[in-house]
């Protein structure tokens, strides 16, 4: 596939593949430029914060860059999937809710399903 078929907006799943991975670039930014980002790692209980919150930048920076560029898909699908799934949980653990907009789960729910998707349809298409 060439790198034009790979960023053709009229293919819808080249869409949903570029926005799974251009989601990741605000939490990236937060966890190096808001203080509450690391307040949360304390809260939720990872020991030790700071290299969880770095750790966390990482693998969603190498998620970004695998996604947007469609490098390897479908294994990078599954773990931004799984990655989603974890501040899923970390998330109700801390706040204990469903609905996003009051700090709920159902964004990072919502957006591990897609990535989840992009991965299926990715290994379906080209496989590994």
């Amino acid at each position: 596939m060439s790198l034009a078929d790979k960023f053709n907006l009229l293919n819808e799943f080249n869409i949903l593949r570029i926005i799974c991975a251009l989601f990741f670039i605000p939490h990236i930014i937060a966890k190096f430029t808001v203080p509450q980002a690391l307040q949360f790692y304390i809260e939720v209980g990872f020991k030790p914060p700071k290299f969880w919150m770095y750790l966390a930048g990482a693998i969603e920076t190498v998620l970004t860059v695998g996604l947007f560029f469609d490098i390897l898909t479908p294994f990078v699908g599954f773990i931004a999937f799984i990655h989603l799934m974890v501040a899923a949980a970390a998330t109700y653990k801390w706040k204990g809710c469903w609905i996003w907009v009051i700090g709920g789960v159902e964004f990072c729910v919502f957006w591990a399903i897609c990535c989840l998707v992009v991965a299926m349809h990715a290994y379906h298409t080209v496989g590994l």
